[in-house]
C-alpha cells in the first residue's frame, strides 16, 4: 500500500526561528530544552519525535516521563496534534493506548510511551532491527523532585544507548524551578561544560505573537504588572529566587477584604477546610467563591489551640463546634455548607463531622504541599483570593509561614512546621475547588495538573 501525504508542510512553518538551526542535530548527544511559559518547547518535541519516525532510515523514538498517568494528556496528545499539523495521513500510523505507541506504518518506526515507574517499564523497547535513536524526557523536574535525579538519567541513557555507532541523541525539556540552587540547575550547569551537550531557552516573545494570540500576551502583561517575580518566572523561565516568606506577594491592603451581603447574594454554596492538631491548633476556614466577581472570598474562621488553652478537646467536640460554626455561617449567608475538605490524616474528626452534618459531602483535602503552594501563589498574584478580616489567625500566619532558610540552600522547598494550621487549611481550600477555580485564571495560571 502506497501513502501519500496530505500537503507538503516546511518544518520551519511549525518550529520558532530560535530552533531551526539544530532541529535534526544529532551531533550532539544531550540536548537540554528550557522554557518560560508558551515557549513553544512541547510543540518541539512532538514533531521532533513524528519527523523522526516517518524518516526512511529506522530508528525508533521513547518518550518518557517520570510517571505513566501523566502520558496520555500530555505528551501522547501532542504527538497526535503534531501528525495533524504536519498534514500527514493519519491512516499512515499505528496509534495504540495499550500500550500506548505510535507507529508510522510504511517504516514500522515506532515512538513508545512510558514512564519511569519502575525498572520493568523499558523492557521490550529495544528492536535489533529499529534501534532507539532518540530518547525524550519531559518535565524532567520530576525526575529530580521525586526519583533519583542524575543518577536516573544516566540509567535511561545507558539502556538506550547501547549498540547506536551513527545516532543517539537525549532530549530533556522542563521549566526551570524558582530555585537556582535546585538540583536540577546544578544537573543543568554541570551538562553546558560538556562538549556533547548544547542547551536551548525560549519564552514567549521567541513566538510570533499570531502563533500565541493577543488574549495570552496580555496575561503575560497583567502579570508582569502584578507581579514582576511572578511573571519572570512563570512567563520568562527565570531563576527568580525564592524568599523565605512563601506569600510575598500578599498585600494586606488588597487582598484582606469584608465579604458582604452584597458578595453572599454571588456565591450559591460555601466550603470549609479543616486542618485538625491534637496538641496544636485546630481550625476551620470558610469561603465562598463569588460568581460575580470572579474570585475566592474568605467569610469566618474557626480556631481553638489546645496548647495555647491548655486544654485538648475530643473529635466529638471539634465536631459539635464545627456543626454551631456550620449553622451559624448558614444562618448568616442564607447560604449552604457543601464541601468539606479535612486533613487526610484526621479521619477520627472526619467521622464525627459526618454525624453530626450528615447534610455535608467530606472530602480528604488534597497534601501535595509544593503543588498547593504554588497554586495559592497564582491565585493571590493574580487577585483572585482574598481573605476576611474575621479570619485573623489566618491572616497573622501569612506574616510567618517561611521556608526553611537551611534547606532553601541545599536546592529544597521546604515550609518550617510552624504557624502553619491555617496555611494548610488554605491550601486545601484551594486544591479542593481547582477545578472550579483554574477557569478564573488566565492562561499563565493554569499548570498540567490542572486536569
Amino acid at each position: 500500500m502506497t501513502y501519500q501525504n496530505k500537503a507538503i508542510v516546511k518544518m520551519s512553518d511549525l518550529i520558532i526561528p530560535k530552533y531551526h538551526a539544530n532541529f535534526n542535530d544529532i551531533k550532539h548527544t544531550h540536548q537540554i530544552y528550557t522554557s518560560g511559559r508558551a515557549g513553544t518547547k512541547s510543540s518541539r518535541e512532538a514533531l521532533r519525535a513524528i519527523r523522526r519516525i516517518i524518516d526512511k532510515k529506522p530508528g525508533s523514538v521513547v518518550i518518557m516521563r517520570k510517571f505513566h498517568n501523566k502520558l496520555k494528556k500530555t505528551v501522547f496528545a501532542e504527538c497526535k496534534r503534531a501528525i495533524r499539523r504536519m498534514k500527514l495521513n493519519k491512516k499512515q500510523f499505528k496509534i495504540t493506548v495499550s500500550p500506548m505507541q505510535i507507529t508510522y506504518l510504511p517504516t514500522g518506526n515506532t515512538i513508545y510511551f512510558t514512564g519511569n515507574d519502575s525498572i520493568d517499564d523499558t523492557k521490550g523497547m529495544i528492536d535489533e532491527d529499529r534501534p532507539i535513536v532518540l530518547v525524550e524526557l519531559d518535565e524532567l523536574t520530576e525526575f529530580f523532585d521525586k526519583g533519583d535525579g542524575e543518577d536516573e538519567l544516566q540509567n535511561i541513557e545507558a539502556t538506550f544507548i547501547r549498540g547506536n555507532d551513527e545516532e543517539f541523541v537525549m532530549e530533556y525539556y522542563f521549566n526551570p524551578p524558582r530555585n537556582p540552587k535546585a538540583e536540577i540547575m546544578q544537573w543543568l550547569d554541570k551538562m553546558k561544560l560538556r562538549e556533547d551537550t548544547i542547551h536551548i531557552h525560549t519564552d514567549f516573545r521567541d513566538v510570533p505573537e499570531g502563533w500565541l494570540g493577543k488574549k495570552l500576551i496580555e496575561s503575560a502583561r497583567i502579570l508582569e504588572k502584578l507581579d514582576p517575580k511572578m511573571f519572570k518566572w512563570l512567563w520568562l523561565g527565570l531563576c527568580v529566587g525564592i524568599d523565605e516568606l512563601i506569600y510575598y506577594m500578599f498585600e494586606e491592603e488588597i487582598h484582606v477584604q469584608e465579604c458582604t451581603e452584597e458578595h453572599y447574594k454571588n456565591m450559591k454554596d460555601l466550603c470549609i477546610s479543616v486542618d485538625y492538631g491534637q496538641m496544636n491548633a485546630t481550625t476551620y476556614e470558610c469561603f465562598g467563591f463569588d460568581y460575580k466577581d470572579i474570585c475566592v472570598r474568605g467569610v469566618d474562621e474557626y480556631y481553638y489551640s489546645g496548647r495555647d488553652t491548655g486544654k485538648q478537646k475530643s473529635p466529638s467536640e471539634y465536631a459539635k463546634d464545627f456543626k454551631m460554626f456550620k449553622e451559624r455561617l448558614e444562618e448568616k449567608t442564607k447560604l449552604k455548607v457543601r464541601y468539606v475538605f479535612i486533613d487526610p490524616s484526621a479521619k477520627g474528626l472526619a467521622e464525627e463531622i459526618k454525624r453530626a452534618c450528615p447534610d455535608v459531602i467530606i472530602k480528604d483535602a488534597k497534601n501535595d504541599v509544593k503543588l498547593g503552594i504554588s497554586r495559592v501563589q497564582k491565585m493571590f498574584s493574580f487577585r483572585r483570593l482574598f481573605i476576611s478580616p474575621k479570619q485573623k489567625h489566618l491572616i497573622a500566619e501569612m506574616y510567618m509561614y517561611e521556608y526553611d532558610e537551611d534547606l532553601l540552600d541545599k536546592g529544597k522547598e521546604e515550609p518550617v512546621k510552624q504557624n502553619d494550621h491555617c496555611q494548610d487549611a488554605l491550601r486545601y481550600l484551594i486544591m479542593g475547588i481547582w477545578k472550579l477555580i483554574k477557569r478564573m485564571l488566565p492562561v499563565v495560571g493554569v499548570d498540567e495538573n490542572d486536569a
